[in-house]
């Protein structure tokens, strides 16, 4: 993690004092991602945060990307069931039996759909509008029509804890929606 400007305006949500966070916010959140690994980690990891704050969820990272294989969707799809209860019993992740099968039947839905579209990259960015979404008016929606649009096609391709709200912090976090607020020093203006 790099050295934290405090001095920097940012979006109100990150937290004074706070460096995992704003790092988080400066770094990542709403930067176009499409790299597939990343791609999966915030499915699993906004899906996790179902419930509970983003900061549980942060400081819980690390130990997410140990208990799922660096986030290795091939692996991760071969967990069975003695992985799922050796995960319950891990205090590096939130545990939740059905949010840590649903991440074990996500990567079983990652292999899919890079069987059928080439990538997870190439399915989650086509079903938004080529381009991200732009907000960034300070008025941030809990979900959007095309936040819907995308829970509908992730549970017909068999992922899991893929409402409409994680959807749509899924496309903050992800870049396919850019929300930083007009006074944040990454507003796209």
């Amino acid at each position: 993690m790099a050295a934290v400007d405090d001095t920097r305006p940012r979006c109100s949500w990150v937290p004074a004092g706070d460096p995992l966070y704003a790092s988080y916010h400066d770094e990542e959140w709403g930067t176009p991602s499409h790299d597939d690994r990343h791609l999966f980690e915030m499915l699993v990891l906004e899906g996790a945060q179902a419930g509970l704050s983003w900061s549980t969820i942060l400081r819980k990272r690390e130990g997410y990307r140990r208990a799922f294989a660096g986030f290795d969707a091939e692996a991760v799809a071969r967990f069975g069931p003695a992985d799922a209860e050796r995960l319950m019993g891990d205090p590096g992740i939130v545990r939740n039996r059905l949010k840590i099968e649903s991440a074990i039947a996500n990567a079983r839905a990652v292999l899919s759909a890079r069987e059928e579209h080439g990538s997870l990259d190439a399915f989650l960015w086509g079903l938004v509008p080529g381009a991200p979404l732009r907000g960034g008016d300070g008025q941030v929606p809990a979900e959007t029509a095309e936040s819907r649009s995308m829970s509908r096609a992730l549970k017909r391709a068999g992922f899991r804890f893929v409402g409409p709200t994680v959807c749509y912090a899924f496309m903050q976090a992800v870049g396919m929606a850019g929300d930083h607020s007009p006074e944040c020093f990454r507003h796209a203006g």
